[in-house]
C-alpha cells in the first residue's frame, strides 16, 4: 500500500483566492493547492531556503523541493497559456489560531453562530471585523452569548480566527469573495447582506425569518491585505481536493 501523505503545515488561509488574465477568454484553470502556496509565499515571497521552508511546514527537504517544484509549474502554465489560476484545497493543515482565551469549548450538541458587531448592529464590513458577537445555541434557544475582540483584519485571519472558535455559522453584511472562498474553505456556512439590530437579527435566524441576500458583494473587500502570519503549531489535517 502507498504510504499516506503527510500533512504540510501552513500559517494561514489566504486573503485571494483566484488569479486570471484580463485579456484571455479561456476558461482552462489550473487548481493550486494551499500547500502549494504556502511554499511560494516562504521560499519567493519571504525569501527562505527550501531547508527553512521544511521546517516551517513539517515535511522534509525533499517533499519540500517537490510541492515547490509543482507549484512553479502551475504558476508558469497559469501564466504562459492564460488560465485562471484557482487556490483551493491540498493536504494541509493550518497551525491553530487564537481565537480568544475567554471563548469556552463548543458543547457537543450546540451550535455556534457569530454575527459581525458594530455598536449593537450587524457589522456591514467583513474585512474590518473588529468584534463578533458568538451565540451558543441549544435546541433551537440561545444558551449563552458573548461580544469578543477579533485578532487582526483580513479575509483569511477572520476566518481562521472564526474556525478557531469552533464557529459554524456566520451572519454578515457586506462580504467579498476572497473572504467567501476563505469562509467555504473552514466549511462555515454564511448568510451574508443582513442588516440590522444583532439580537433581533439572531431571533429572527432562530425563528426561520431571517432576511439575508446570498448574492451580497462588497468589492471593498475585493482589495484589501491580511496581516502577515507567523506559526504556532497544532490543527487538524484537511485532504485534498
Amino acid at each position: 500500500m502507498p504510504r499516506p501523505k503527510r500533512c504540510r503545515r501552513i500559517c494561514g488561509y489566504p486573503d485571494h483566492w483566484s488569479f486570471a488574465p484580463v485579456d484571455s477568454d479561456s476558461k482552462d484553470t489550473v487548481l493550486f493547492m494551499l500547500d502549494e502556496l504556502e511554499t511560494i509565499r516562504l521560499i519567493d515571497h519571504q525569501k527562505m531556503t527550501q531547508e527553512e521552508c521544511a521546517v516551517l511546514m513539517g515535511v522534509s527537504r525533499a517533499t519540500v523541493a517537490g510541492i515547490y517544484e509543482s507549484a512553479r509549474y502551475k504558476i508558469a502554465e497559469a501564466i504562459i497559456e492564460g488560465k485562471t489560476l484557482r487556490i483551493t484545497g491540498g493536504s494541509y493543515r493550518i497551525d491553530s489560531i487564537p481565537a480568544s482565551e475567554k471563548i469556552s469549548e463548543k458543547g457537543e450538541n450546540t451550535m455556534r453562530i457569530a454575527v459581525t458587531y458594530e455598536q449593537e448592529m450587524v457589522g456591514q464590513h467583513f474585512g474590518h471585523t473588529e468584534q463578533f458577537k458568538i451565540f451558543d445555541v441549544t435546541d433551537g434557544k440561545i444558551a449563552s452569548s458573548q461580544i469578543i475582540d477579533t485578532n487582526g483584519t483580513g479575509h483569511g485571519a477572520l476566518a481562521g480566527f472564526l474556525r478557531a472558535a469552533e464557529v459554524e455559522v456566520l451572519i454578515c453584511g457586506g462580504i467579498g469573495m476572497g473572504a467567501r472562498n476563505a469562509l467555504e474553505e473552514v466549511g462555515i456556512k454564511l448568510f451574508p447582506g443582513v442588516n440590522g439590530v444583532v439580537d433581533e437579527v439572531m431571533d429572527a435566524y432562530l425563528a426561520g425569518k431571517l432576511e439575508y441576500d446570498p448574492d451580497t458583494r462588497c468589492n471593498h473587500h475585493d482589495h484589501e491585505h491580511g496581516e502577515g502570519h507567523s506559526c504556532h503549531g497544532g490543527g487538524s489535517c484537511h485532504g485534498g481536493h
